[in-house]
């Protein structure tokens, strides 16, 4: 059995006029997410969980945009297939829920060991492809938590 930490967060990465960057994982080809990760450590605060996931996942550095904590936690089942990676007895993790606003969608530099490609659509389409509900629950929410919705 694993190790890892059952309280995660989820990054909608978007642009100013609301598109969303979607990554493909490697393990499940077809499967489509934003920037996901665990925490490293029990005391690892949650936006250092957002800048080490986003730099490994994509290469963007939080530090030069706009992180938003939308104090929005998801609690869910985790798939059986992936269960082998908590501690015994570790069925549900909670999600903690970012968006890193960009000035406009940015080429990305993937990890390939765990995203095929990446691509950039407009948020609806973005929450259509979603494999997790979640994630598509908190893209579609992008319009209301975002300044472009305002202007």
């Amino acid at each position: 059995m694993g190790s890892k930490i059952p309280e995660s967060v989820l990054v909608v990465v978007h642009s100013a006029d609301l598109q969303v960057l979607l990554l493909e994982r490697a393990d499940h080809p077809g499967y489509w997410q934003s920037v996901t990760g665990s925490k490293d450590s029990l005391d690892e605060p949650l936006t250092q969980t957002c800048r080490r996931e986003v730099s490994e996942e994509t290469g963007l550095d939080v530090a030069a945009y706009e992180l938003t904590d939308w104090q929005l936690q998801n609690r869910y089942e985790i798939y059986a297939h992936w269960r082998h990676r908590y501690p015994p007895g570790i069925t549900h993790n909670t999600e903690h829920v970012f968006g890193l606003r960009l000035p406009e969608p940015l080429p990305v530099r993937i990890a390939p060991r765990e995203h095929l490609r990446y691509v950039w659509l407009p948020w609806e389409e973005a929450a259509q492809k979603c494999f997790s509900m979640s994630n598509a629950e908190a893209i579609r929410l992008l319009p209301t938590r975002s300044p472009a919705a305002a202007g």
